[in-house]
């Protein structure tokens, strides 16, 4: 998609449509007509998206205790209030009063955020894997960003039908994911498959021990969505109780070398979330080729929600099976981008 005016709008109307973030809708409407704040934003790294890295950019000044007028109007700073005056003035001030300190931000700054809640997605993709492949599972997880969702199995996850509730995983979790069950049949439920290995393949990781990445992270949430606050603080209490495997650099590079390096005798899945939409076509062509190749020794499955960063639509689980050099595929879902539902459509 291009990244010109046209975005701007795009983004207004997939924020509209959420319906969760009156706040940035006001923002980025006014950010789409003004020609100078356009320019600041599109000095991000390339591939990078505009509106989220110069919003997470000046969100991250303001996280930091930066008292600037614009701080009365997020709600995850205010006490949770959504106040009706426009706040796009406020924040046009607040970019030019700190051009110095954002320029770096936007320049460096990467979407490298992870929806913990998304975990209620992966329980029941990586048991219907489990349920085919068999287990112990060596997962290999692509785009980990900083590892909260490497941790899945570490999360208790409380389906929702109507009346009726069903949880999964360990009873004692600091964090219960919510989410409901929609249409007529149910995800997979019961005990969280054994896990033999897991490692994630990470161009751009998170240090979760830093202040300044941590800061960064909860800048990438929207102020709006108080709700996510909370749960990305506890997941990343337990995160870094949790430590995790996570090799830096080109995932695409890494993957048949940490392939190789699996057992046979283990099944592997490779899983990832939205991570391939910042892909080029010739990227998926070439993960889609080298797990090919690597069907050729071994089965191998791989476990995808994807959608895009900005749709606020539903996202596929999709599952995938190579072997022999065939590639069978099938949808078992539709989720909810952040996880708070589920539509279970496998057998």
């Amino acid at each position: 998609m291009s990244q010109g005016f046209d975005y701007w709008d795009f983004f207004v109307r997939e924020c509209e449509r959420a319906g969760d973030a009156p706040l940035y809708v006001q923002i980025v409407r006014g950010i789409s007509k003004d020609g100078e704040l356009r320019a600041i934003a599109s000095r991000v790294t390339p591939g990078q998206p505009y509106a989220n890295i110069i919003l997470a950019s000046v969100h991250f000044l303001l996280l930091r205790g930066d008292q600037h007028p614009l701080r009365r109007f997020y709600p995850n700073l205010n006490g949770g209030h959504s106040l009706s005056e426009d706040a796009f003035p406020a924040f046009k001030d607040f970019v030019d009063t700190h051009r110095a300190e954002l320029t770096p931000l936007i320049a460096g700054g990467v979407t490298n955020t992870n929806e913990v809640a998304r975990c209620s997605t992966l329980h029941a993709g990586l048991r219907a894997v489990a349920k085919e492949a068999g287990e112990p599972l060596a997962l290999i997880e692509i785009g980990p960003s900083a590892g909260l969702n490497m941790i899945w199995d570490k999360y208790r996850v409380r389906y929702t039908r109507g009346s009726e509730e069903f949880f999964v995983g360990p009873a004692d979790a600091a964090l219960t994911l919510n989410c409901e069950i929609r249409g007529a049949k149910m995800p997979p439920l019961g005990a969280s498959p054994k896990i033999a290995s897991r490692v994630g393949l990470e161009l751009n990781p998170v240090d979760l021990s830093d202040p300044f990445w941590r800061d960064w992270l909860r800048a990438l949430v929207w102020p709006d969505q108080v709700a996510r606050f909370a749960r990305l603080e506890k997941a990343i209490d337990i995160r870094l109780r949790e430590p995790v495997e996570i090799r830096p650099g080109n995932a695409l590079t890494l993957l048949p070398d940490a392939l190789a390096a699996i057992p046979e005798d283990q099944p592997v899945c490779v899983y990832h979330s939205y991570v391939t939409y910042q892909f080029s076509e010739e990227m998926r062509e070439a993960l889609d080729n080298i797990l090919v190749m690597a069907g050729l020794r071994r089965p191998i499955w791989r476990l995808s929600a994807e959608g895009t960063l900005l749709s606020a639509g539903d996202a596929p689980l999709t599952l995938r099976r190579y072997h022999d050099g065939v590639r069978d595929k099938r949808q078992l879902a539709l989720c909810h981008p952040h996880g708070a539902w589920i539509e279970w459509q496998d057998a």
